[in-house]
């Protein structure tokens, strides 16, 4: 499936708040959720409608609704700040978490927790981690996923780096990828280039 960069004026000056070491926590889990409600109404596009008709206060009249199930599954603990907006979006989503925790020097995730909603099967299904970096966490958070059911998957990520663009893209080429940003690589200690620093430190005011 192709990448899709957002491209929006607005996209792009949240991003570059994001970016800037100077932008405390509070206001950076606000431009986080802003940010995300973007990538989301992108990312959600080809969700599945249908027809139905409504009654205005002049008369009758089709209007379009939707005709299919969402699911969002945050990969911890960075993607917690992208969850609210979706739910607020779409209250009717079913949730699921994985975590998965990166060690430091190999960059090799390892998975602690999985809660994937049964009824996945047949929704149009979101995974969310801010940070697309190796695309280790991100295959593996699909994998889980898929083995609960999923078949429309996007992976939604605020800042990716081509190599784990390229890793996912090998891994599970049926599953779109939605960015706000493709940024140049990654540095030996597997962080993207220029990237916004530790997504998770900075959302939760962290050292």
């Amino acid at each position: 499936m192709p990448l899709q960069v957002l491209d929006h004026p607005l996209a792009s000056h949240l991003l570059a708040s994001l970016r800037d070491e100077r932008t405390p926590p509070q206001e950076f889990r606000q431009l986080a959720r802003r940010l995300t409600t973007l990538l989301v109404l992108q990312a959600t596009y080809g969700i599945r409608t249908r027809i139905d008709r409504v009654t205005t206060p002049l008369c009758e009249t089709e209007a379009r609704v939707l005709d299919q199930g969402l699911a969002v599954v945050p990969v911890l603990r960075a993607g917690l700040g992208m969850l609210e907006p979706i739910v607020d979006l779409f209250p009717d989503v079913a949730v699921g978490y994985i975590g998965l925790e990166r060690h430091e020097e190999t960059a090799v995730a390892r998975s602690y927790y999985s809660k994937v909603p049964q009824s996945v099967e047949g929704r149009f299904t979101l995974c969310v981690d801010p940070m697309l970096a190796t695309g280790g966490s991100a295959a593996q958070a699909i994998s889980l996923i898929k083995a609960h059911g999923a078949s429309q998957i996007t992976m939604v990520s605020i800042v990716s780096a081509p190599e784990g663009v390229e890793k996912l893209q090998q891994a599970h080429p049926d599953v779109a990828i939605v960015t706000a940003a493709l940024d140049e690589k990654l540095n030996d200690r597997h962080y993207i280039v220029p990237g916004l620093g530790d997504f998770g430190d900075r959302l939760y005011g962290t050292p």
